[in-house]
């Protein structure tokens, strides 16, 4: 018996940028801008979840990321920030998180529900769920747990970023 697969169809869609403003990126997560010292701590600040695993900040550098990607991440356990150093202009597709708990998944492991690695269960998002931001100026993105994202991208070739996560998310 031979068994054909049906190979994926590669489909390209040009997607048009969207400034991130804490209103447009509300699904996602968070646009934290600038606030003055001494402020108290309120919904304007990242609301975090660092509570499964040691926190990790760091620069990172990155290189030749132009503005296209073909996958899509995200991180099941943790919130992310990310933000250039600098302010410089980058861009980030993202799609709303979609963590199933794992009783939503008892007697339907349906064609569209996958298990990671890792353990938990998840339905991949579709092509036309995606929205690319373009963050410009001094702010950081704050991605919920579990938002599916790809990027960094930048037209530079090359560029630095704050990054936190925790440090066995990759």
């Amino acid at each position: 018996m031979v068994k054909m697969e049906k190979q994926e169809e590669v489909v390209t869609v040009k997607l048009r940028a969207i400034e991130a403003t804490a209103e447009s990126f509300k699904e996602y997560g968070q646009v934290i801008e600038a606030s003055a010292d001494g402020e108290e701590f309120g919904p304007q600040d990242a609301q975090l979840d660092l509570s499964r695993g040691i926190p990790r900040f760091y620069v990172m550098h990155l290189e030749n990321r132009p503005l296209k990607f073909s996958t899509i991440t995200h991180h099941a356990s943790v919130t992310q920030c990310l933000g250039s150093i600098g302010g410089h202009v980058w861009y980030l597709g993202v799609a709303k998180p979609s963590i199933l708990d794992s009783t939503e998944t008892e007697g339907d492991m349906g064609t569209n529900i996958v298990r990671s690695h890792c353990g938990h269960f998840y339905v991949p998002p579709a092509i036309e769920d995606v929205r690319v931001f373009k963050i410009a100026g001094p702010k950081f993105l704050k991605l919920n747990r579990g938002t599916w994202h790809a990027g960094p991208l930048f037209k530079a070739d090359d560029m630095d970023f704050y990054n936190l996560e925790l440090s066995n998310t990759n």
